[in-house]
Formats: C-alpha cells, sequence, structure tokens
C-alpha cells in the first residue's frame, strides 16, 4: 500500500504540536528519510482556547479548527489528526467539515487501554475535557473505570499545564501534582492517562515518573498504521 500524507491540525499548543510530529517520525519504522510519512503541519496558534469556550462562554475555536482542516485537506493531506484532547469536542464540526478521515484520539486511546487489560485509570485533562464527558462518553461502555481528581488536584493539573508546560517554565513546582496522581493510584488507577497533549511534555519535563498512557503516543501510532507504514 502506498504511503499515505497525515495532516496535523496543530497550534494546540506548538509544543504539543511538535511532540506528535516528533513521534510520529520516531515510531515509523524507516532506514532512510524517503521511508518516512509525508506530515503536513498547521501550527495555528490562531485557534482559540478550547476550554474557555466549552465552559466559558469563550470564543468558538471551530471556525479556525476547520479552516485548518479544510487547508491540509487541499495540500494534499490524506487524513487528519489533532494534537488536542479538548478540541475532541469538537471532533464531529471538523469532520464533516473535510472529506477524508479525522482520527479521534480519544477512541484510540481507549482501544488501547482495552488491548492493555486495564480495568480502572485515572484520567489527568484540563476542565474543558473532564466536565465536557468527552472522555466518560467514549469509555462508558469499555468496561474501564474513569477516577478523576478532587477539586484541589484538578487545580494543580491546570496550574501545571497552564503555568508550567503552555508558559515554558521548567522550573514549575510539582508538589501539588505529585500528591494528585499518587491519589489516584492509590485509589486503585492501574495507570493514568495524560489526557492533555502538554502532560507528556509534563511528565518529561517534570520527570514525572509514574505509569501512564500517552494518548499522543497511541495517536502518532494509529495515524502511522493508517498511512500505510509499520510502527516500530
Amino acid at each position: 500500500m502506498s504511503k499515505k500524507v497525515i495532516g496535523i491540525v496543530g497550534g494546540m499548543g506548538p509544543l504539543a504540536t511538535a511532540d506528535l510530529f516528533k513521534k510520529i517520525v520516531i515510531n515509523t519504522k524507516a532506514e532512510k528519510d524517503q521511508d518516512h510519512i509525508r506530515v503536513l503541519v498547521d501550527n495555528n496558534t490562531n485557534i482559540p482556547d478550547r476550554t474557555g469556550a466549552i465552559l466559558h462562554g469563550g470564543m468558538d475555536p471551530v471556525p479556525e479548527l476547520t479552516k485548518s482542516a479544510k487547508a491540509l485537506e487541499n495540500m494534499g493531506a490524506d487524513l487528519l489528526i489533532m494534537p488536542c484532547n479538548t478540541a475532541h469536542y469538537f471532533h464531529k464540526s471538523v469532520a464533516e467539515a473535510v472529506n477524508i478521515p479525522v482520527l479521534h484520539m480519544i477512541e484510540i486511546t481507549c482501544k488501547a487501554l482495552k488491548l492493555q487489560g486495564i480495568k480502572k485509570a485515572g484520567l489527568l485533562a484540563t476542565d474543558g475535557t473532564i466536565q465536557s464527558g468527552i472522555y466518560q462518553k467514549v469509555f462508558n461502555d469499555s468496561g474501564i473505570e474513569l477516577i478523576k481528581p478532587d477539586e484541589k488536584g484538578q487545580e494543580a493539573v491546570m496550574d501545571m499545564i497552564y503555568g508550567g508546560v503552555k508558559a515554558s517554565r521548567w522550573d514549575f513546582d510539582t508538589t501539588a501534582v505529585k500528591e494528585t496522581m499518587e491519589s489516584l493510584l492509590f485509589a486503585g488507577a492501574q495507570t493514568l492517562i495524560l489526557g492533555c497533549t502538554e502532560l507528556p511534555l509534563a511528565k518529561e519535563m517534570y520527570s514525572l515518573d509514574y505509569p501512564s498512557v500517552d494518548p499522543t503516543l497511541e495517536l502518532a501510532r494509529e495515524a502511522i498504521r493508517q498511512a500505510g507504514k509499520e510502527i516500530v
């Protein structure tokens, strides 16, 4: 099968976009440049904040999301991926705006956890992702129970996402976040879902060494397969 072209609807945020592209490259089985997949990236930083739109009446991100999706399709993308969990609240609108598949990161993550035999997972994500219920809807009939941080723990996660990773603060104090992660594991979570694309970056930046699943990585691997290549 010939290689398909992957389009990344990016900019949510820029580091998360770069992380997804990097994971596509390093997880593709290849021996030379020409073995890799052509990837088109629209690092569209004009896309309004997704949590702000969902919870606080902020600007609607759909016009910019669909603008990027259509542009990537016109440039030759055969399939699209979005490195933002919260943006999947708007997945249907994006998918309906184009004539190519838009992979669904949360559904892909759910399938990966089922294959691993996970029965209980802790969900770390933005307020928008948590309160919109997009993970809960996908996981509802999966046999996997999702548990969430308490109010104080959720505040700590949001602070790390926005005040740490998005603000490029390498010296961010992660004490409260570590306590949150440990409390979810103590409550029976077998793994932690890094349900915001800044969280895999945070794990690396702040050495958060806890059992976890990376939806960005799962999305990259599925995109590689859908593009007709083998994963490493």
